[in-house]
């Protein structure tokens, strides 16, 4: 975990794509896209049908790495409103068994407008938490600090001749995007002029890698 600065919270970023915030024991992911797999398969395009465990499997693991109490996803969590239905069984224990040790709140996105609740947890549609707007797209308009997700930035840059692309967060003074954390998403350049608009200002690209933080500065 890399410590950094956001709008006076200490935060901390993970290589995997989510945030600790440490004063809360709280764990923020964006974009889990639960069974986006077996959306697929029902238009005919086979993927293998094991996103949701492997994804529920990691988030887990931060858990207990972290000992969060809070879990706030930022939206799209389930890649349609039918995912919870869908979900495996090893899959819904699993998920069932961190919103039962924790406080969950899903924030809905533009996947999951009308999330069911059954599959434990709160559903909001966004929220103020500690003077931190927290909701699922990024708003140009927003002078508040503001968290989100949605456009599941990465970073793609040459190194030696290799094309290398790393999930990153992209923030400005007053916004934070997070990556997608699902194990079944791809990705938007970080640069891309949907993302610039959203941020409203000038933003970087930011790496957590080992103890530090890259920064990478984003063309307007």
């Amino acid at each position: 975990m890399v410590p950094f600065s956001f709008c006076g919270h200490d935060l901390m970023a993970l290589p995997q794509g989510a945030l600790f915030w440490p004063a809360r024991r709280a764990l923020l992911v964006a974009d889990l896209h639960f069974e986006k797999a077996s959306w697929f398969a029902r238009f005919g395009q086979l993927l293998p049908p094991y996103d949701s465990i492997a994804t529920l499997a990691d988030l887990t693991a931060l858990v207990a790495a972290t000992g969060a109490v809070e879990i706030w996803c930022l939206g799209d969590s389930f890649h349609d409103v039918a995912g919870c239905e869908r979900l495996p069984a090893q899959a819904r224990a699993s998920l069932r068994a961190l919103t039962e040790a924790t406080r969950w709140v899903w924030i809905t996105g533009n996947h999951d407008r009308q999330v069911a609740d059954h599959c434990g947890g709160e559903v909001v549609d966004e929220v103020m938490v500690d003077g931190l707007v927290l909701r699922h797209e990024a708003d140009p308009r927003e002078r508040r600090p503001e968290l989100s997700g949605h456009f599941h930035p990465k970073l793609r840059v040459t190194v030696r001749g290799r094309r290398i692309a790393r999930r990153c967060f992209v923030a400005t003074e007053t916004k934070l995007i997070l990556p997608a954390f699902g194990a079944l998403t791809g990705g938007l350049d970080a640069g891309h002029p949907e993302i610039c608009r959203a941020l409203g200002a000038p933003g970087q690209a930011l790496v957590p890698v080992a103890d530090r933080m890259l920064r990478f500065p984003l063309a307007a």
